[in-house]
């Protein structure tokens, strides 16, 4: 029977934008970018002093409280001091920040206590530092806030042309307990733990974000509410060097544009435990991505969902220590230019669909492994696993729970283990499918449970020859498996034509080979064709695919004719 896509999660699906429809409810107000100049209230700091001419402003040594809304420019620099806002008229604070160095060696430089909403403006051109001690000093024993260098009880807005540097040596680099948006500016923040948080949600719409962070980079964590606990990007540059996480939320990450450098946990090489968490992208309910350019090179995974996976559209360079792309429950890609460079594993998830897109994926044990999606995979077996065992090549009647569906795109992949491994059911409707797999016998190119029904597109997979196989019985599109009497060099052609001489395959494998798997509308039933190996071609080589060109003929190996779905030559070794 023909399989579909069952799988319910509870995740949000479909593009970033949808996702971002049920998480719209922020506190950004056009209002929120007027500033009145005439109207600002000047607040000047002088190493060691305050001075502030206004009734809304309360100055004790360093010391300076605004407790009536307005906006409020803020100049000069405090060897030991702090802003705190603690209003409670029910409107916006602005503060303008014009070129200030304010450090606290007892608490957060920047502390809103409470408004209805704060606005930090950075002045056009202006250099903004703040920095913090390594130990705070509560008005309460059992006080823990605030605990970032810029701290918010209240909503807050970021924006700007100017630049703000946060040293954060207690905790994090910028907080906000409720919502956070970030409209512009330059934002560099160091810190010992998260660099950047929205516990309600953290909206960017702009700015050349640095984040080295010992923790998380970007992070949103209300868990409480479904509808909270986001960060959705519309566009910026961000740069993030983060121990954790660099981009972790409780739900959806939303992602319009961008472009992105994120280093994860000291990068691929580094090794963790289960229970470390060092990831570039992490949405727990779901990842969403329209458009962007993304170099991520993560200890752990690169992008991970423990929900749904979508991507859209952007450039992907991923390096990673485990899976370069996970999801729990789905993975999806429509599109988009992915390059996965290193890897355990490439794409892993439950149900993963290819519909569009380019990709090329080099992984260390499977290229792409559909598998219960709690596997857990690299971290657990760094050491090295293989793929499970086939079980037969039968006709399409699973009915399980995991699938691979490919519908159109270009594939090239390189695997030490399985080149794809799927605990459940293949089908192919359409696209380019290269695989370059593994040379070990207890894996191989093709290693699938439960069928794989192909109906148009084009396969080839070269690998060992003790697990391969082929699509199935169920297929409309013809395909052939050939199992070679002995190993074969590496680069050495493998050529097919039929009995005109017309080309349907010259592929050079990338590593040597045993087995030899093709589907192709040129395969047609009755049809003889004779299969070569060695010569040269002329043509032009695309991940050892030739296209175009003169073959000239190496040694014929056999000749065979169409005579079924599948046909196969050869015998292979028991499987493991």
């Amino acid at each position: 029977m023909a399989a579909s896509a069952t799988a319910s999660t509870g995740a949000p699906s479909g593009s970033a934008t949808e996702v971002l429809a049920q998480n719209s409810e922020i506190h950004d107000d056009q209002t929120d970018y007027v500033l009145e100049s005439a109207a600002v209230i000047p607040i000047v700091l002088s190493g060691n002093s305050i001075s502030a001419g206004a009734a809304g402003v309360s100055v004790v040594g360093t010391r300076a409280t605004i407790t009536s809304a307005g906006t409020y420019g803020i100049s000069g620099s405090l060897e030991d001091g702090q802003i705190i806002v603690d209003t409670a008229d029910g409107e916006t604070v602005r503060l303008v920040l014009n070129g200030v160095d304010i450090r606290s060696s007892t608490s957060a430089p920047i502390y809103v206590r409470n408004a209805e909403k704060a606005i930090i403006i950075l002045a056009d051109d202006t250099e903004n530092h703040l920095a913090d001690g390594e130990s705070y000093v509560f008005e309460a024993a059992d006080d823990d806030e605030p605990n970032a260098a810029l701290f918010s009880k209240s909503d807050l807005t970021i924006f700007g042309n100017g630049s703000l540097s946060v040293d954060a040596n207690y905790n994090d680099g910028v907080a906000s307990k409720d919502g956070l948006i970030i409209a512009g500016g330059t934002i560099t923040v160091q810190s010992v733990d998260d660099g950047i948080r929205g516990k309600d949600y953290l909206v960017i719409q702009d700015g050349n974000i640095v984040i080295n962070a010992k923790s998380d980079g970007l992070k949103s964590d209300n868990a409480e509410d479904p509808t909270k606990g986001y960060i959705s990007i519309e566009k910026g540059v961000f740069n993030i060097s983060s121990g954790g996480d660099a981009i972790d939320v409780e739900t959806d990450v939303i992602i319009a544009d961008g472009e992105f450098t994120l280093s994860s946990g000291g990068g691929s090489s580094n090794y963790f435990g289960a229970d470390t968490s060092a990831k570039g992208i992490k949405g727990t309910v779901s990842v969403n991505i329209d458009g962007g350019a993304f170099h991520i090179d993560s200890a752990d995974d690169g992008l991970h969902s423990n929900g749904s996976l979508t991507i859209d559209g952007g450039t992907f360079h991923i390096a990673s220590g485990d899976d370069a792309m996970h999801a729990d429950a789905t993975l999806t890609i429509n599109g988009g230019e992915i390059r996965i460079r290193e890897s355990f594993e490439g794409l892993e998830s439950a149900v993963i669909t290819i519909n569009a897109g380019n990709l090329h994926i080099v992984s260390s044990d499977d290229g792409i492994n559909v598998v219960s999606g709690v596997d857990g995979s690299g971290m657990a077996q760094r050491a090295g696993a293989g793929g499970g065992p086939g079980r037969g090549q039968g006709s399409f009647t699973y009915s399980g729970d995991y699938y691979l569906y490919i519908h159109g795109g270009y594939i090239a992949i390189e695997a030490a283990g399985d080149g794809i491994d799927v605990n459940g059911a293949i089908e192919m409707t359409d696209g380019i499918v290269i695989i370059n797999g593994p040379t070990q016998q207890m894996n191989g190119a093709l290693d699938y449970d439960g069928g794989f029904k192909i109906t148009g597109g084009f396969l080839v997979a070269v690998g060992s020859a003790g697990m391969g196989q082929a699509p199935d019985e169920s297929s409309s599109q013809y395909s052939m498996l050939v199992n070679l009497n002995s190993t074969v060099r590496a680069r050495t052609l493998v050529h097919i034509q039929d009995s005109a001489g017309n080309d349907v395959l010259t592929f050079a494998p990338s590593k040597q080979y045993q087995s030899i798997a093709l589907s192709s509308p040129q395969l047609a039933k009755g049809a003889t064709y004779s299969l070569y190996l060695g010569g040269n071609s002329t043509g032009t080589a695309n991940d050892g695919l030739y296209q175009g060109g003169n073959y000239t003929p190496g040694t014929e190996y056999a000749s065979f004719t169409i005579s079924g779905m599948v046909t196969r030559l050869g015998s292979s070794r028991s499987r493991f």
